[in-house]
């Protein structure tokens, strides 16, 4: 199935110098929630721009729905709905009537039923006749998806949407990206929040300095770069590692009373190997009081990548 969108080679280039977007290649399938991943400066919001039209690329093609982006800007982006990162909308319309300009902007006819209905999704229904600017910080985000939401978009550009809003809110606005998935659209997210791409996504992608460092599917990211990590509070401090323990990735620390072992691949073979050395130290008579075992998270996963401590190598 062709990508419902394609990005290659994309480069953006600013006066002055700065490249913000170094040679990007990247493909969306069709009916997927993709978490774009990235430290402050990465370039996650200039590539979203450039594909929403609101930055012109010094380099490189983007296709979406199969055709070229550059010759079907209009016709295209009419089917592309964008939440910014930024509150920018009418603070003194109200809700109702924003929302439905957002609709008519795109040339499509009034359609107050479907205005109602996404109003009725996000919570807003009871605020419809209320100012935006009224609005809490949490509903302000929610009134920019309805509007990026009113032209009933294929492709949906989420950036950061949940920025500033409190752990509860967060996670009801999660459950309207489900539900948009269901409904047939495709999702990009970027996010700060990495419990946000674990919980939501089905691959993610992780841009570092303008490039993209690595795109997979979120459980074989874990999988392949996944690791355990376990602590073994000893009974009796040890002089050395025990001989048993050659060849495995262990240190002694806290003055000879913790065996901390880091290993694995996400695979199981960590865990495998804290079996390994607990069997061995009960072999030995070596007494330990604990056990902190933990496997790596997405946010594990995302700091090595940025800070360049993991091997990449999926493509996009």
């Amino acid at each position: 199935m062709e990508p419902i969108l394609e990005i290659r080679g994309l480069v953006k280039t600013y006066k002055g110098g700065f490249t913000a977007l170094k040679g990007v290649d990247l493909s969306i399938r069709k009916g997927e929630i993709f978490a774009l991943l990235g430290p402050n400066g990465a370039g996650k919001t200039t590539l979203i721009g450039a594909v929403c039209g609101l930055v012109r690329p010094s380099d490189g093609t983007i296709r979406a729905f199969g055709q070229d982006m550059h010759t079907h800007w209009r016709s295209l982006r009419a089917r592309i709905g964008l939440v910014p990162q930024e509150l920018a909308t009418d603070m003194f319309e109200p809700v109702l009537r924003s929302v439905g300009h957002s609709r008519g902007l795109f040339g499509l006819a009034p359609d107050p039923a479907r205005i109602e209905a996404i109003l009725k999704s996000l919570t807003l229904w009871d605020k419809r006749n209320e100012q935006i600017r009224a609005l809490s910080g949490g509903m302000k985000r929610r009134v920019l998806i309805a509007k990026a939401m009113a032209h009933e978009p294929e492709l949906l550009f989420l950036d950061e949407p949940t920025a500033g809003v409190d752990v509860e809110l967060r996670r009801d606005m999660w459950k309207q990206i489900a539900l948009m998935r269901e409904r047939g659209t495709t999702v990009i997210l970027t996010t700060h929040y990495i419990e946000e791409a674990e919980e939501m996504a089905d691959r993610v992608g992780i841009i570092r300095q303008g490039e993209i460092v690595m795109v997979d599917e979120k459980d074989a990211m874990m999988k392949r770069l996944g690791r355990t990590e376990a602590h073994i509070t000893l009974k009796q401090p040890l002089a050395a590692i025990p001989d048993a323990l050659t060849g495995l990735p262990v240190t002694l620390g806290a003055q000879g009373t913790m065996l901390t072992y880091r290993g694995g691949d996400g695979s199981g073979q960590g865990k495998a190997d804290v079996a390994q050395i607990t069997k061995a130290l009960t072999l030995a008579g070596i007494d330990y009081t604990a056990i902190d075992q933990r496997e790596s998270s997405l946010e594990d996963i995302f700091v090595d990548l940025v800070e360049g401590r993991a091997v990449t190598g999926a493509s996009a």
